[in-house]
Parts: C-alpha cells; structure tokens; sequence
C-alpha cells in the first residue's frame, strides 16, 4: 500500500482531504498540531477522525505560538464576527506562516518514513483569503521540499504535495465529504468556540463558522455540530 502524511486538523477540509486520501489507496499517517490555539478542540475531533479512517499513526506535535501572537486564534486579539465575506483583507484569524511551519513538520516525517506524498486540506475559493492557501504557495513549497531535503537531493524520493480541495466551494467539500461518509459530527470549524453549562458550542459569527454554515444549507445537509 502507498501511503500519505496527511495533516489533520479536525477541520471539514482537513479531514475530507484525509478522505480522499484513503479513499484513493493511500495508508494514512495523520500529523496534528496543539500550537496552543484558542479553538484547541479541534484537537479532540483529530483524534477521533484519524481513529474513524484507522491511521497507521497520528502524531501530535506541541509548541507554543502563542509566544509569537500576531494572530486571534493564538493570542487575545478578537476574533472577528460577522464579517463580509472577500473582502480582500487578510484577517486577523491568519496565523503568521502557520502552513509553512505545518508543511515542514510533515516534510520532515515524510522523509523519514520515506512517503512521497502530502496531503493538505488547502482551500483557496471559499475560504477567508490566507495567503498559505494559495496554489502559488504550494508549488513553491513542493519545488523547495525536493531542494532542501537529503533523499530528494539523492534521487530516492519526490515529494508531491496534494491539495485536492484546493479549487472547490466550501459547498462542494461538504457534499464530496458526505460522500465519502465523513463524520461531520466529528469535525470542527469554529475559531471561537464557547463553553456554556459544560458544553462547547461553535459561536456561528465567525469566519470560519459562516462558510461551514452556508455550505450546510446548500447542500441541504443538517450541520449536527451545536451553535450558540
């Protein structure tokens, strides 16, 4: 079987790109991140997700961005409600080169478990306009995976970074999710999730919320995640 690092944040696009993956033949070796985001939950759904597709292995890596900030989802600036969809800005939910650092990581655990690909739930139509989503920057980071890593240089290895979401409305993710029996009940969007009498809920204004919402009902599928 060939297999793929796949990187999983307990996201819809993460774990439908997870899908895909496995769906495709590919043996999924799961990569997540507990960089001490305000929506930590998702690491949660990660676990549950990468049981449900029978990971080979998930890896959980820590580290503290919070330290950096520059971003809401990793220090106390706020996080924005209900805002107008492409508006050309680049919010504040942007966290600074957080899928290089993603990337990296799992560049480094491809190349030791000798996997070519990898896969990243990349999203550059509906989405809130993250410059680490853009095709560009993923060519980019492909040409420079097989410049800067030992079995590439050797010949042995090319590593090929799939981001098979990466033309598609946030509608069509959730209706190829659905298709491929993802459990959505599992995944998480929210990039402010609030707790209230010991349950999470997703506060529906946010970015993130918004799309996920809209692709629902476009879809006609009921969300069964609770909003506040």
């Amino acid at each position: 079987m060939k297999n793929a690092v796949v990187l999983l944040s307990g996201g819809v696009d993460s774990t439908t790109s997870a899908y895909i993956a496995k769906s495709s033949g590919y043996g999924i070796y799961a990569l997540s991140f507990d960089y001490k985001q305000r929506h930590r939950i998702e690491i949660e759904c990660a676990k549950k997700i990468a049981r449900q597709l029978e990971a080979k292995q998930h890896l959980i890596i820590s580290f503290d961005m919070s330290s950096i900030g520059g971003s809401a989802l990793t220090s106390d600036i706020e996080v924005p409600k209900n805002r107008p969809n492409k508006t050309g800005e680049i919010p504040v939910t942007y966290v600074p080169a957080r899928n290089t650092i993603f990337l990296s990581f799992a560049l480094a655990w491809a190349e030791v478990l000798s996997i070519e690909d990898i896969f990243i739930g990349a999203n550059a139509i509906d989405y809130s306009g993250y410059p680490d989503c853009r095709p560009q920057y993923l060519e980019a980071f492909e040409s420079m995976a097989n410049l800067a890593t030992k079995v590439a240089v050797e010949g042995k290895l090319r590593f090929r970074i799939n981001a098979p979401l990466l033309k598609l409305k946030k509608s069509e993710i959730i209706k190829k999710g659905n298709e491929l029996g993802v459990d959505f009940a599992s995944t998480w969007s929210c990039y402010n999730p609030i707790s209230k009498d010991g349950i999470i809920y997703a506060c529906g204004v946010c970015d993130s919320c918004l799309f996920r919402i809209e692709a629902f009902k476009s879809n006609d599928i009921e969300d069964p995640i609770r909003y506040l």
